[in-house]
């Protein structure tokens, strides 16, 4: 009786784990990661759940926390990983974020959703159509805008908005009705240079 509670307990002890990955396999179905628990203990395979529609390759060095079937330490899974030196920290309560060791992240803060590219692409891939329902404007702070193909505006286009600027609307009514001087107009064949005309954009 006493060898069978003192096997439960030992079970017990060995139910939960932490240690720290050192390799990821990430080609299958599931996850396989290394884990070192401590100077003599090393658990290879170690399948990692994660909630569907979230992935994650932890880096090297990563906090781990296992949890062993039945006690088992050869049968154990990987429940929670954490980067220590790339954790963002200071959020405030109900704040959410994504991020990686680079220091890109979606940050979900109580003032809006901040998008750190950390110097790199951002791309948006294969998808027909992309809608941005916003209330006022859309500001784009670049020194360049490169367009491939059409654009088209349902209002006015404007330059130099910021100071003098015509929309096209109000140049193309300046086109219109333009008018070119003609002095010197003589009979015949003669050919006569207009000048500039009356009316300048």
């Amino acid at each position: 009786m006493i060898q069978q509670f003192e096997r439960l307990v030992h079970r017990l002890w060995m139910l939960v784990g932490r240690g720290k990955t050192t390799t990821v396999n990430d080609a299958g179905p599931i996850q396989m990661v290394q884990v070192k628990l401590g100077a003599d203990e090393v658990r290879d395979n170690t399948r990692r759940a994660a909630e569907y529609g979230f992935t994650s390759s932890p880096p090297a060095g990563s906090d781990a926390v296992l949890v062993f079937v039945g006690g088992d330490r050869s049968n154990g899974v990987v429940i929670a990983t954490n980067h220590q030196a790339s954790r963002l920290k200071n959020l405030q309560p109900g704040e959410v974020a994504i991020f990686d060791n680079q220091g890109q992240s979606v940050y979900l803060t109580r003032a809006g959703i901040v998008v750190n590219g950390a110097g790199l692409p951002l791309t948006v891939n294969s998808t027909p159509v992309v809608t941005v329902n916003a209330a006022t404007k859309i500001a784009l702070n670049t020194p360049e805008l490169d367009v491939s193909g059409q654009i088209k505006a349902g209002g006015d286009i404007t330059d130099n908005s910021a100071s003098s600027g015509k929309s096209m609307a109000q140049m193309r009514s300046i086109y219109n009705g333009h008018g070119h001087p003609v002095p010197g107009v003589q009979a015949g064949s003669s050919t006569v240079n207009t000048n500039p005309p009356t009316q300048q954009e």
